[in-house]
C-alpha cells in the first residue's frame, strides 16, 4: 500500500464482541484479518467508543425506555443502547486479540454525554469533529481502507463521512460484522455506502 493510504479499524473493543454488553454476532472472526492486514499499511488508526457513564444514548439513562428503542434526541433519531464502552472500563478496552503495535493513532469518539458519535470523523449532528481528519491530512493521506464494527452503524457512518470529506474510500467487506437490528440493515448499509461513492472490496484484493 502506498504512503498516502491508511487503515482505519473501527471499534474493536471488548463490549462489541460476543460476551460484551453489545456483542456483534460472529465478530471474533475478525482478528486474523485485522492483525495481518496492518502490515500492508504505514498508518493504522483505531477508533474507540469512549462514553461517559451518563451518556444519553444509554437506555439506562432513560428510566421509561428499553434498550433498542428509538427516541428523538435533540432532533436526531437515537437508538437507545445497553451501557457500553464506558470510559476506563474493561468493556471499552481494545480486545486482547487485537494486535496493537502498528497502531499510529487512537481516536476517541462519543465522549460528549449529550450526543452519540457513530462516525470516526464527526458526532451524529456533525457539530464537532474528532481528531481523525486533521491527523490524516497532516500525514498526507488521501486514501482510507475501513473495517471493523459494526457494518450498519459505526462503519457505515465512518465510510459516508470519509467519502464526503474527499477521501478515496474502500470498505473491506469481509473485515466487517453487523448488528442487523432489522433484517436487511447490513445489506442496505453496503448498498448505500457503494451508492455514496465508496468501493467495496474483499481483503484478498489488497494482496493482489
Amino acid at each position: 500500500m502506498n504512503k498516502h493510504s491508511a487503515l482505519i479499524l473501527i471499534d474493536l473493543q471488548n463490549d462489541f464482541f460476543p460476551g460484551g454488553s453489545l456483542g456483534v454476532p460472529g465478530a471474533d472472526a475478525i482478528f486474523p484479518l485485522a492483525n495481518t492486514v496492518q502490515d500492508l499499511f504505514d498508518f493504522v488508526v483505531a477508533t474507540q467508543d469512549w462514553h461517559p457513564q451518563n451518556h444519553t444514548s444509554f437506555a439506562s439513562n432513560h428510566p421509561s425506555k428499553k434498550a433498542f428503542e428509538v427516541i428523538d434526541l435533540n432532533g436526531i433519531p437515537q437508538v437507545l443502547w445497553p451501557d457500553h464502552c464506558v470510559q476506563g472500563t474493561k468493556g471499552a478496552e481494545f480486545h486482547s486479540k487485537l494486535r496493537k503495535d502498528k497502531i499510529s493513532k487512537i481516536i476517541h469518539k462519543g465522549t460528549d454525554p449529550k450526543i452519540d458519535s457513530y462516525s470516526a470523523f464527526y458526532d451524529n449532528a456533525h457539530l464537532k469533529e474528532t481528531e481523525l481528519e486533521p491527523f490524516l491530512k497532516e500525514k498526507g493521506i488521501h486514501t482510507v481502507y475501513i473495517m471493523g464494527l459494526a457494518t450498519d452503524y459505526c462503519v457505515y457512518y465512518s465510510v459516508l463521512d470519509a467519502v464526503k470529506l474527499g477521501f478515496k474510500t474502500y470498505l473491506i467487506e469481509d473485515g466487517c460484522f453487523g448488528i442487523n437490528k432489522n433484517t436487511g440493515d447490513v445489506e442496505n448499509a453496503l448498498k448505500q455506502m457503494k451508492q455514496a461513492g465508496a468501493t467495496i472490496i474483499k481483503s484478498s484484493s489488497l494482496r493482489s
